[in-house]
């Protein structure tokens, strides 16, 4: 008797765990996205732009230098990006660190939907060797930024409007 309680039990936690994930899981993200597109969505919000953010940390003392180096290439690209509407708008906000591994300064593009997504290298490479140089320039920008600071990492997020 014990052990049919306990299968009975790990049955059911199961099937709860199963239909709990079943309420998140990718393919109900997608078919809510799907939905959401559509005139009878039941999702609570409306999708919006979508936004690659980027998490920095600077070292000690360094960010008034990264600053002045994202004001060379980094500015300057996504100026000319947004002018030709390959991106809608880029923020950079600046703050303390909540501890010894957090960021300290966010970068934030702005695209209009996923699709802006697709080709993008393509679009936005030849932005950078008018604006920055080739390739040599570009690695040189890249190992002196690695001196400054540490990616700790990048999100692609779709903003939304609660209904």
């Amino acid at each position: 008797m014990t052990n049919t309680k306990i299968l009975f039990s790990a049955v059911l936690t199961l099937g709860v765990a199963g239909f709990c994930s079943a309420q998140t899981n990718s393919a109900t993200t997608k078919a809510t996205t799907t939905m959401t597109a559509g005139s009878g969505s039941m999702a609570p919000y409306t999708e919006g732009t979508v936004w690659d953010i980027t998490m920095i940390k600077t070292k000690p003392g360094m960010t008034d230098d990264y600053l002045k180096n994202l004001a060379q290439a980094y500015k300057t690209t996504n100026d000319e990006a947004k002018k030709q509407g390959i991106i809608m708008d880029y923020k950079i906000m600046i703050g303390d660190s909540a501890g010894r591994d957090d960021f300290d300064v966010l970068l934030m593009v702005q695209y209009k939907n996923m699709a802006a997504l697709d080709g993008l290298r393509e679009k936005t490479d030849p932005i950078a060797q008018k604006m920055i140089g080739g390739e040599d320039q570009q690695r040189a920008g890249s190992m002196k930024r690695m001196e400054i600071r540490e990616i700790l990492g990048t999100k692609t997020m779709r903003e939304i409007t609660l209904k």
